[in-house]
């Protein structure tokens, strides 16, 4: 069994998904022999270098999960594309591109985040160049961890000006078709946009679908399942997600 998520977008100001994700990870998540972070764990995240008891409990848990056998693997969001192989080491974790073939005895996946591909969002895609610019990021990191923590909460500030009624922009259609033509039509599963859903694609007369997780909230996540021959969603409150 393997377990996708995304966009939890934890931090001290949500202490719900703080609390239901550190249940699910020493819970029911240990049912799995894989847990897929697909971006935006945090809802921030400016340095590895980051030393406060928060972080450092979430940290533990994700050790702790991984040294229990499961197998945790974290993408970069549009929130958290500073996380590094520091953080990487210390919660017992791998790092993946985006995206990320996933090819399975059973069935192929491609995994992403999912906003390079918002192409439709012009100004969006203009910032997204620019913090992913591997020259870009070392610079930002040099500077003190003060000037860092209020770019942070700048990130945020235009993060949610981009929201309409809570989502970000979708995909763009015809870019879609192209990736998932690139990737052997391969079932796409990703996060960013928090409008959770199954769609159909027909591409080049091949059915491919294409699964957009949930983002999650401070009563609820979800997790997509694999258990080895279908997809399924797990709604996870505080009650049964341990």
């Amino acid at each position: 069994m393997i377990f996708f998520i995304s966009d939890l977008h934890l931090s001290p100001r949500s202490p719900g998904a703080t609390a239901l994700f550190l249940r699910f990870l020493s819970g029911r998540a240990r049912e799995a022999q894989a847990l897929y972070i697909l971006g935006d764990l945090f809802e921030v995240w400016v340095g590895d270098d980051i030393d406060d008891a928060y972080h450092r409990r979430i940290i533990g848990a994700l050790r702790d999960a991984s040294d229990a056998g499961l197998a945790i693997h974290v993408m970069h969001g549009n929130r958290d594309f500073a996380l590094g192989e520091q953080f990487a080491k210390a919660a017992g974790i791998s790092m993946l591109p985006d995206p990320y073939p996933l090819n399975l005895p059973e069935w192929s996946f491609v995994l992403s985040h999912g906003d390079a591909l918002c192409l439709d969002d012009h100004a969006y895609m203009a910032f997204r160049a620019k913090v992913r610019d591997p020259a870009w990021l070392p610079r930002i990191l040099a500077y003190p961890r003060l000037f860092r923590f209020f770019l942070g909460r700048y990130l945020r500030w235009r993060s949610a000006r981009r929201k309409h009624n809570g989502v970000y922009a979708d995909l763009q259609a015809a870019a879609t078709e192209d990736f998932l033509r690139d990737h052997g039509y391969a079932t796409f599963i990703h996060g960013h946009t928090h409008q959770p859903a199954r769609h159909d694609h027909i591409v080049d007369g091949i059915h491919v679908e294409r699964w957009v997780l949930s983002d999650w909230h401070e009563d609820r996540g979800e997790a997509l399942c694999w258990d080895g021959e279908a997809l399924s969603r797990e709604t996870l409150h505080p009650e049964n997600s341990a």
